[in-house]
């Protein structure tokens, strides 16, 4: 048999090897989930916090132990503290988070997507807002209560200015991040402008959008015990702040909790909307 007649023999034999599908190597976190590393690593800080307080290196006036935190959270929600019930002090804050979210989103939609596709909105509005942003809003506290007073006005306005930056340079960047070949592509099939708009660019910036809301609520939720040091008589920051001066610091750990749970709930609420609004997120 020829050498020919050899390679043309074998090579079905190849063939049939190179058919076999090669499993991609993952990259990142991949597809699996963290649930349950989530779980465990909360379980490790509680076991460490209780064997911490356990040991006495800790006085329980500074750092008491999950049993007192827990049956503070009882009496809290039975009695109330200073004057209000829990629930008040709950919906007083999320009134003043929520109000403030939405209008920060209310202007900050439009002001970032009209600089992400303006020049000269862009640079009218680009240094006032990276001025400003930096700013903690501890900062700017006393101006509020001199122009506003100690009214509510003060407080919603203070959570507004600290939400109105991550939802601005979001939309912004959203816009910015636009492939200038998807644009061509729909104006080669002619769209409009208003097509353009909403067919393409509000689209793509979308994810970038809920992604800069997200990150205005944890500051909101940050802002929140500054906003309510102002005259306040119901909220949870109000609570946190009461309870401190009177080095009760197991209803300031009570307080921290439910800022956790509300401001944990209002992350797994817009990673829903994010799945329903945009489910080709981190597919592409």
């Amino acid at each position: 048999m020829t050498d020919f007649a050899r390679e043309t023999i074998a090579l079905p034999a190849r063939a049939k090897t190179a058919d076999r599908p090669v499993k991609m190597r993952g990259f990142g976190i991949g597809e699996k989930p963290t649930a349950v590393i989530s779980v465990v690593t909360g379980l490790a800080i509680l076991a460490a916090w209780w064997g911490i307080t356990q040991t006495g290196l800790v006085p329980h006036l500074f750092l008491p132990t999950p049993a007192e935190v827990i049956t503070q959270s009882i009496a809290v929600y039975r009695d109330g503290y200073a004057g209000a019930s829990l629930g008040e002090h709950v919906a007083a804050s999320l009134l003043r988070i929520l109000t403030a979210a939405f209008i920060a989103c209310i202007f900050g939609v439009p002001i970032g997507l009209a600089m992400g596709l303006n020049r000269w909105a862009k640079g009218v509005l680009d240094t006032p807002i990276e001025f400003y942003w930096p700013l903690p809003p501890l900062s700017y506290l006393p101006l509020m209560i001199i122009w506003l007073g100690i009214g509510e006005t003060s407080k919603i306005t203070l959570l507004v200015l600290a939400m109105f930056a991550p939802i601005c340079l979001s939309a912004q960047a959203g816009v910015r991040s636009l492939p200038i070949e998807r644009v061509n592509a729909a104006l080669s099939l002619g769209a409009s402008r208003w097509n353009l708009f909403f067919d393409i660019v509000l689209p793509s910036a979308l994810p970038e959008i809920l992604t800069g809301v997200r990150i205005a609520l944890g500051v909101g939720w940050g802002t929140l015990v500054a906003a309510e040091l102002i005259a306040s008589t119901r909220g949870i920051g109000f609570m946190i702040m009461s309870a401190s001066q009177f080095l009760a610091t197991d209803v300031v750990f009570v307080g921290i909790g439910i800022i956790a749970a509300c401001a944990f709930t209002f992350t797994l609420g817009m990673r829903a909307l994010e799945r329903w609004l945009v489910p080709w997120k981190g597919k592409s």
